[in-house]
Parts: C-alpha cells; structure tokens; sequence
C-alpha cells in the first residue's frame, strides 16, 4: 500500500486528483484530453505513485516538457523517456505541440520539499537570468509571450508566428527574424535548451521554446505588457541589430 498522498492536475480550470497509487496520462487522449491537435502525442506525460513518490514521466517519442517551481527558481527540461519527482508543493509543466503552447500545474498534498521566494532587486534593468536584454529585444519577448500571459490561469494559447509578432511591434519580418536570431542566441550561450533545431523545424520551435523559457522561469509577466504599447524611444530604434 503507498505512503504517498495524493497530487491533483490542474488545467483550464478543471482540477483532475489523483488517489495515492494511481496513473495518470496526459496528451491527445488519456484521463486528461488536451485538444484534437494532431502534433500533440496520443501519450505525452505520466504523472504515478512509485517507491514513494509521485513521477512526472515524458513517454513521448519528439516533444520535450519545461518544469519548474511555483516561482520560476528550479528549472528543468524533460525530454522523451525521462522522468522527475514531484518535490515541490506546486508544480508548472508547459510544453509546445506545433504552434499551440500548453500550460498544467500539479499540486501535491504532501511536498517533499518547499522552495523559498526569489527576491528581485535588478534597478529596472532590462535583463532576463544572466542575460541582458536590449529594450526592443524584451520587446519581442513580449510580443510572441502575450497570449499566454494575458490568459487567466493554466490551459492552452497559440504561439503568434513571426509575421503576426512583427505586425504588432511594427516592425518588418526581416527584422523581427534578425531580433529573434539574437535574442535565442543569447539564451543558447548560457545554456538553455532548444534554442536551435533542424533547418525545417527552426522558425517554429526555437519560437515554442523562448515562450517556455520565459513562461515557465516567471522572466516576464502580465504586467510588463503594458510595454508593447508605449512608443519606442527614437534612440532604442536601432538598438542590438548588429548583435
């Protein structure tokens, strides 16, 4: 009989529990079904009641998972075939099937372990990890995060394509593209995963896997939206394009 209490899915609003040694399947079809999108793995993640702790397992074949704590201060990628405790008292799951990004959080009954809040001090400079980030290139991280930061609570948002992202910050796409090379550069160098991929695949994923990073790590929020609507300073124009 398992020790363990129990850990409850929570996604669009719906709260899914789970009794102590129980399984249970996300993906296009499974206890949790996400949507009808044919990206997304029939099973994707398996969240069960093993040796005393409860598992977060990707049993996909392609897409990877970012899980983090409740405040962005641990973070990590679940590729296909791996799996993680569930230590914390809540925990956020996003992951990317094609252009449409997915958010769950998990709450255990009984954490293991509590993580302490990050304390934010930076000045009001622009800098995202280790990474300083020019204004126009925040920007852009804001543009392609805005769906899903303006959803209320978990569930699924569409990831705006280049074109879209570009409109919105007014700029052309040769730019927007320039930017968005920069800016997953940056985010390569200090280490985070899927910042590039194969020629054919590149555009879309390297698009999914920012949105994860920033989303699931707490870098940006609602709040900083309101920049997408103040005027670019005239001395910001330019900033980074040759980076």
């Amino acid at each position: 009989m398992s020790g363990t209490a129990g850990v409850t899915v929570e996604f669009a609003g719906e709260y899914f529990p789970i009794e102590p040694g129980g399984r249970f399947i996300v993906g296009r079809e499974g206890d949790l079904e996400l949507d009808e999108n044919l990206f997304l793995h029939r099973h994707f993640l398996e969240i069960s009641d093993d040796d005393g702790l409860w598992w977060l397992a990707n049993v996909g074949t392609r897409l990877t998972a970012t899980v983090t704590d409740s405040v962005g201060g641990v973070q990590a990628w679940l590729a296909p075939g791996a799996r993680l405790p569930l230590v914390f008292e809540t925990t956020t799951v996003v992951f990317s099937a094609g252009p449409t990004t997915y958010e769950l959080t998990l709450h255990a009954a009984e954490p293991t372990f509590r993580a302490t809040k990050r304390e934010h001090d930076d000045g009001g400079a622009s800098t995202i990890g280790a990474v300083p980030l020019t204004l126009s290139q925040r920007l852009l991280i804001l543009a392609l995060a805005e769906p899903q930061l303006r959803r209320d609570g978990t569930g699924m948002s569409e990831i705006p394509t280049s074109a879209k992202a570009a409109e919105r910050l007014g700029w052309t796409v040769t730019r927007f593209n320039r930017k968005l090379d920069n800016v997953c550069d940056k985010f390569d160098r200090v280490g985070v995963p899927g910042m590039r991929g194969g020629q054919r695949t590149f555009a879309t994923n390297r698009r999914a896997r920012l949105v994860e990073h920033v989303i699931a790590s707490r870098l940006v929020s609602r709040d900083d939206l309101a920049l997408l609507d103040v005027p670019l300073p005239a001395d910001a124009e330019g900033e980074g394009e040759s980076e």
